[in-house]
């Protein structure tokens, strides 16, 4: 690919990758794929996540505690997220925020830890990286109080949410992250709803190792295959694939300011 294309949201700590991590990111520069944020999910974790970052030119890394795993895990303080954020490679806050499909029990914790991530991303000025599922209600409402509090930017990350949620998101300035759902054969209500989404407020995303798009589907996802869901979204908006990278990568570059290409 001649155009350069972002992975905004991958897992390269995961086990999936652990045999092969350097061929996985020689594939994505070869896809195209010059620059990956990977998250680091839970604290403890974090350790490798920063290691593999200062391991690679075009990787950084943003962390926080993901909400299906709050309930299983120290409080996070505003403070420890906010030390995060003196390493340069350190380019968001989270992923955090609510996921009642499969924790509606800790529902509470959760949106304890939610404002506390929201906090620290008005504090950083970084990004605030959203994970929603099941809860769009409690989501929009949490966002806008902390918006009302102290303005901050917020990605929702592999956005498959209602459009009611992406709406709210899109009114407060946010953006709506693109993953290989949009590429499923039976996702066109969703591609319906970026379709009707500001292009400047898209990017893209693999959430590698999950959620691989066609012809990949049901294998392991990785970073290289961001291109396959910069096609599907360069057909949602009717531009060309190239016009499309160079969108969303201008957005990521607006976003991400840590992250911006050397």
């Amino acid at each position: 690919m001649a155009f350069e294309i972002v992975d905004s949201h991958c897992h390269l700590d995961f086990p999936d990758f652990a045999e092969e991590l350097p061929e996985v990111i020689a594939r994505a520069r070869a896809a195209g794929v010059s620059r990956m944020v990977t998250i680091c999910t839970k604290l403890p974790n974090l350790p490798r996540v920063r290691e593999i970052a200062r391991s690679y030119d075009g990787v950084y890394y943003a962390a926080g505690v993901h909400p299906m795993s709050v309930a299983d895990h120290a409080p996070v303080t505003v403070a420890e997220l906010v030390a995060l954020a003196e390493d340069p490679l350190f380019v968001g806050i989270g992923e955090t925020g609510l996921d009642y499909h499969y924790t509606a029990e800790s529902a509470e914790v959760q949106k304890t830890s939610l404002r506390i991530h929201i906090q620290a991303a008005q504090e950083t000025g970084l990004p605030l990286i959203i994970h929603a599922r099941g809860a769009d209600d409690d989501m929009a409402r949490i966002l806008a109080e902390g918006m009302e509090a102290k303005p901050y930017a917020c990605v929702m990350h592999c956005f498959s949410s209602s459009e009611a949620l992406g709406r709210a998101a899109l009114d407060m300035g946010f953006y709506l992250s693109m993953s290989g759902i949009t590429a499923f054969p039976k996702s066109q209500e969703l591609r319906d709803i970026f379709a009707r989404a500001p292009l400047d407020r898209i990017l893209l995303e693999t959430d590698s190792p999950y959620l691989a798009p066609p012809p990949h589907r049901g294998r392991r996802n990785e970073p290289a295959y961001t291109a396959f869901t910069a096609k599907a979204g360069a057909d949602v908006f009717g531009v060309s694939e190239e016009a499309f990278a160079a969108a969303t990568t201008a957005n990521f570059n607006r976003l991400f300011t840590r992250a911006k290409a050397m």
